[in-house]
């Protein structure tokens, strides 16, 4: 199985035209914005190769019963879809963030392997076999995939094809005896510039007049044509400098994929043109997505409650002080994660073989994620103090002035290091992903709106009542 040194030394290997600051950047493996999130990556490949956590993150391959990184397998059970969940929590537990390079590809693979099968199934094509091939060469080498799903979009006013700049959305502008050519936009796309591959899928539905935008492809990173512009983060600058200002959580890294005239040749291409299925693949990828992004902020929460618990005693305060406040922070992370898990477990298995959440409550464990992370962190700032919330810290090329001020239920640089954390889970690049990570909460309750059967409600509750007369909603 794949090592952390053949990961690494891949990325060190594959030109990548990629900008950051102004700059073209040769090689990420040695430059210090990517240094985080490579790390958080490697050390999936370094666990999963330990005995202690070996069963959660590799498992057998449905498809050649070969052992494998779970990250590329297909969930065809409850059970496989749990330990997805599973995982996820494990990532932020261990590393601080998310790591979506094992995580968004993963889902973008099933919710695939799915609309390629009801596409055949309408259409006689060989998507299926297609996505199975590659998820096969995935598997035996361990590939890191990641997922663009989400458009430039321009002005969402308007429909893809009718945007004065056309290349805010992905299409296919020519297609060849061997293959397609795409051009187009993806941006907030996480994890790209340290994968082995990129899906590019359709991020809405569209209808016929708009089927060159019903596209989904696998792309090499250091595919021709394919440019990536590095997003600026709000710790960019810290995770530049040296000491406890770059605290030990992973950072997680997000592109502009630009897409100049790609090449793709038929061999990974899963939709070309098949419009009435580019909203079945949203619609699945969103709801194994939104289920287990509770197991997420669940796992960052952990750590949340963790620190916590050090930076009061770094204050000189007793845990005991602070349990109702951890208590709190709890049930708040607990509570996401079983919505998630509930989520699973009231789905079901599609015809094509694989596990769908269900939709109604992985909406819903959306809409709590955009709120209830936001409200640990509340508590967690009130817990730590204001020299903590207010930013009050010094840098740590500055702290030996300081540091014996500092000093109270443990050392000074130790509540330093602990602030700094805490700063990062609540100001910094721990922050997104709770509101628009994997999508709004707003298009969440589109579908909320969309399956809550509210007529049968009004009726049942009229009937409870002892009402026969028709209750007639205005106009």
């Amino acid at each position: 199985m794949r090592k952390v040194e053949d990961y690494i030394s891949t990325l060190k290997s594959k030109y990548v035209n990629l900008y950051f600051n102004g700059d073209l950047i040769r090689d990420i493996t040695s430059h210090p914005q990517w240094k985080k999130i490579i790390n958080s990556h490697a050390l999936f490949f370094k666990y999963a190769q330990s005995s202690d956590y070996e069963s959660l993150l590799t498992t057998k391959s449905h498809l050649t019963g070969e052992k494998i990184y779970r990250f590329n397998s297909l969930t065809k059970t409850a059970e496989d879809l749990i330990n997805y969940h599973k995982c996820k929590r494990f990532y932020y537990e261990n590393t601080g963030t998310c790591v979506p390079g094992l995580c968004v590809g993963w889902v973008a693979q099933n919710a695939l392997w799915d609309t390629t099968w009801r596409i055949d199934q309408e259409y006689g094509t060989n998507y299926n076999e297609r996505l199975r091939d590659f998820i096969c060469e995935a598997q035996s080498g361990g590939y890191v995939v990641s997922c663009g799903l989400t458009d430039a979009k321009g002005d969402r006013s308007k429909k893809a094809s009718d945007q004065l700049e056309k290349d805010t959305w992905v299409r296919i502008v020519d297609r060849q005896p061997d293959g397609i050519i795409v051009r187009g936009t993806k941006c907030i796309i996480a994890g790209a510039a340290v994968s082995d591959y990129i899906f590019i899928m359709s991020g809405k539905g569209f209808k016929e007049d708009e089927k060159d935008y019903a596209v989904a492809v696998a792309i090499p990173r250091d595919a021709k044509g394919l440019t990536m512009v590095e997003n600026r983060r709000v710790n960019d600058v810290r995770d530049l400098e040296d000491g406890f200002d770059n605290p030990v959580p992973f950072a997680n890294n997000s592109q502009y994929i630009i897409l100049d005239d790609v090449f793709v040749p038929n061999e990974m291409v899963f939709m070309d043109g098949e419009y009435k299925y580019a909203a079945n693949t949203v619609a699945f990828f969103t709801a194994n997505y939104r289920a287990t992004i509770g197991a997420c902020v669940a796992g960052q929460g952990s750590m949340m409650v963790g620190a916590g618990i050090n930076i009061a005693r770094c204050n000189g305060i007793a845990m005991k002080k602070v349990l109702p406040k951890l208590l709190d922070m709890v049930l708040l992370n607990e509570t996401t994660y079983a919505i998630g898990l509930g989520a699973i477990v009231a789905g079901k298995e599609l015809p094509s073989g694989v596990w769908r959440a269900d939709p109604l409550l992985s909406h819903t464990n959306k809409i709590q994620v955009a709120k209830l992370p936001y409200e640990t962190k509340r508590i967690l700032q009130d817990i730590a103090g204001g020299f903590v919330e207010n930013g009050c810290l010094p840098s740590s090329a500055d702290f030996p002035m300081v540091e014996k001020y500092m000093a109270a239920g443990c050392s000074g640089e130790t509540r330093a290091r602990t602030a700094r954390l805490i700063e990062w889970f609540c100001q910094g690049a721990g922050i997104p992903g709770c509101m628009h990570g994997g999508g709004s909460p707003d298009s969440a309750k589109l579908v909320q709106a969309a399956l809550t059967p509210f007529e049968k409600y009004a009726k049942k509750a009229a009937e409870l009542a002892g009402i026969n007369e028709e209750i007639i909603d205005p106009k």
